[in-house]
């Protein structure tokens, strides 16, 4: 038996790697985060040689070290398979004087693909484990990307069921539609008059919810969460920074033990904690560049060491972006603290209370890693014309956020040599209008679908299928509630 999991707000509550997943958050609206960090047992050179799988088996068996190799074996074989449109599964390409991690070649052409290809398969095993009878209720909030990345993992997986919550006006028309066609028969929908903010609230509600919980456990149900607040979406998500850089490796480009930078398009945190994890594993990682849109909140805390989601929220062209409260920052709090859940469940306290926390400056000290910046809707427009007039390589918003964003970093610390991974998070085909009209602003006279066939055109890449199957595909799910009322309609969706 390995390590445990501990709650971020309590230091007694402690779960297995398979119970934390089944648990999605803890007590208290605590996260669960791995009593110690193991580095690679196996060196650079060896896992150079390796396939994206084999790369997977030889960190998640570090991390969820309650479950047998076949087990672990048996998700990661089931997740990446020919579901993912290119057989590297993440391509590394070197465009604008960096490497471009292409995460999007999954069934829903986002990055969370990585994660929710996976997360189904160790949830199911993590039940039969631990004799869990009831179905499990998958409550999750989405900012555009998770969504549908959730639902596609969990539509039909016998024992599931889904329901996923979005801002009604706060996602791109394409993710919308991948949203609300969705045919799984285990599957719920909601837009809510609200924002992401509103919507991550709302669930994490219900899931602190003890009353609520009773009732669900009475009628054969209990709550999971296929958001990051999982640890089951963050540990498969360490993989690809790992497996990156050994690409880097293999094609000569650097040493095993070489420094390197990353750029992560940044929300809730998740994508670039995962990103830090891997360096504590041993990924040898200088900078953790953390690119933010106008809603500059993670910007402003690495600047000041004051989180403040006090200030109006904007809508931008990077809408899985479009986030105040980042939730996983609290997993990072809670290691600059010392790992005290004390300390950190005071922060959380302060930020439910006034919107807003201020860090020590020793633990300020301890973010000497981490750099912050961010780029507004205009200037991610002119990142996305200046990379597709370089080479004709065409990024999506949230893509051009980094890029944008290193180039800042790159003039303000002079550091223009050290080989750098950038997170490719969507497919530019999620947020065609956005892109396109960012390319020449006489697109924006063009229908959604028409842009999408241009695209094709100006990218020389074949459309996805994720797209070619919302064409002409039926709006399944219509419900729209207030953040008031999403407790009643999941009710409502499990008939009780």
């Amino acid at each position: 038996m390995g390590f445990l999991y501990r709650s971020t707000r309590n230091s007694e509550e402690t779960a297995t790697a398979s119970e934390a997943i089944l648990k999605g958050l803890a007590n208290e609206g605590g996260l669960f985060v791995p009593d110690e960090i193991p580095e690679l047992d196996v060196s650079f050179e060896e896992l150079s040689k390796m396939n994206y799988r084999e790369v997977a088996f030889e960190v998640m068996k570090l991390m969820l070290t309650d479950f047998t190799d076949e087990e672990l074996r048996y998700c990661i074989n089931s997740a990446y398979d020919s579901k993912f449109d290119n057989e590297l599964i993440v391509p590394v390409k070197y465009h604008h004087g960096a490497y471009i991690m292409e995460l999007f070649h999954g069934k829903t052409i986002a990055f969370k693909d990585m994660a929710l290809s996976i997360l189904p398969y160790l949830m199911t095993t993590a039940a039969r484990k631990n004799n869990i009878s009831n179905e499990i209720v998958i409550l999750t909030a989405t900012s555009g990307d998770t969504g549908k990345a959730a639902l596609a993992g969990f539509a039909d997986v016998p024992g599931t069921k889904i329901a996923v919550f979005y801002p009604k006006n706060g996602v791109s028309p394409i993710q919308e539609k991948q949203m609300v066609t969705e045919r799984g028969k285990n599957t719920f929908v909601a837009g809510i008059t609200g924002n992401f903010d509103d919507a991550q609230t709302g669930v994490k509600l219900m899931f602190q919810d003890k009353a609520l919980n009773e009732e669900l456990n009475s009628k054969g149900f209990q709550f999971s969460s296929a958001n990051s607040i999982n640890i089951g979406r963050l540990v498969p998500q360490i993989v690809y920074y790992v497996y990156s850089y050994t690409r880097l490796i293999a094609s000569g480009k650097i040493k095993a033990g070489d420094k390197i930078n990353v750029v992560v398009p940044t929300g809730n945190f998740g994508n670039i904690l995962a990103a830090y994890y891997a360096s504590l594993m041993g990924v040898p990682v200088d900078r953790f560049i953390c690119a933010s849109n106008d809603n500059k909140v993670l910007y402003d805390f690495f600047t000041t060491g004051t989180y403040d989601r006090n200030r109006d929220f904007i809508l931008t062209s990077s809408p899985s972006m479009d986030i105040l409260i980042s939730s996983n920052l609290e997993r990072l709090i809670y290691r600059i603290a010392g790992n005290s859940a004390e300390d950190n469940a005071e922060f959380m306290k302060q930020l439910s209370e006034t919107g807003r926390y201020k860090i020590t400056d020793q633990m300020k000290k301890n973010l000497f890693h981490f750099y912050g910046n961010f780029a507004t809707s205009d200037e991610v427009a002119k990142t996305i014309r200046k990379v597709y007039d370089e080479d004709g390589y065409v990024i999506d918003t949230h893509t051009a956020v980094a890029v944008n964003v290193y180039d800042k970093f790159k003039e303000e610390t002079g550091d223009k040599d050290t080989p750098t991974l950038i997170a490719s998070t969507a497919s530019p085909y999620k947020f065609t209008r956005s892109v396109m009209t960012a390319i020449n602003p006489a697109y924006d006279a063009k229908g959604d679908f028409e842009l999408v066939d241009e695209l094709a055109r100006l990218s020389a890449v074949k459309i996805p299928q994720a797209i070619e199957d919302i064409r002409s595909a039926e709006v399944l799910h219509k419900t729209v509630c207030d953040k008031e009322d999403m407790e009643k309609v999941v009710k409502g969706f499990l008939g009780i």
